[in-house]
């Protein structure tokens, strides 16, 4: 068995959707980045990949390629569950935590799980999303933007099934 963290941040800007956990959130502002921006998918990819020892998200899908301009990051996310699986892992479970003062993201959570668990083929119980504050703290509290943490633990499969 192997653990990975991963972490990812956005800038929150106007005329911008808001999407986390691969669900598209009603808010005033969304993230900005190269691909959709989706923190919590960014931050999952990159929990996957440190537990595989695989490096990070950048360096397989990096936001210098125009082929991932404005990507939807449930297709990074499952790239990256091919790219475990691949090297023989699969995924025991997710625990994330999104930071953001708005909006409130807790009615979004059981579709940020179900969604997720559908990009990566696993059950839905396999994983865990709290939502969370800084309590008026830092650029998330200022409404500057989001923040994600994840945990990821995999395990080697058997030679016989990878």
């Amino acid at each position: 068995m192997r653990i990975g963290f991963g972490y990812d941040v956005h800038v929150l800007v106007a005329d911008r959707e808001l999407w986390l956990g691969g669900v598209l959130v009603p808010h005033t502002h969304g993230l900005l980045g190269h691909s959709d921006a989706d923190v919590l998918i960014h931050a999952i990819c990159d929990a996957l990949l440190g537990a595989a020892n695989m490096r990070d998200i950048g360096h397989h899908f990096p936001d210098t390629s125009s082929e991932y301009k404005n990507i939807d990051s449930k297709i990074l996310l499952r790239k990256t569950v091919s790219l475990l699986r691949s090297a023989g892992y699969s995924i025991c479970n997710i625990d994330s935590t999104i930071v953001a003062e708005q909006p409130r993201l807790n009615p979004h959570i059981p579709d940020m799980q179900q969604t997720l668990a559908d990009a990566m083929n696993i059950p839905v119980g396999d994983i865990s999303i709290k939502a969370t504050t800084t309590e008026s703290i830092g650029f998330t509290g200022r409404k500057e933007g989001i923040a994600a943490y994840s945990v990821a633990l995999i395990e080697q499969l058997p030679k016989s099934q990878e």
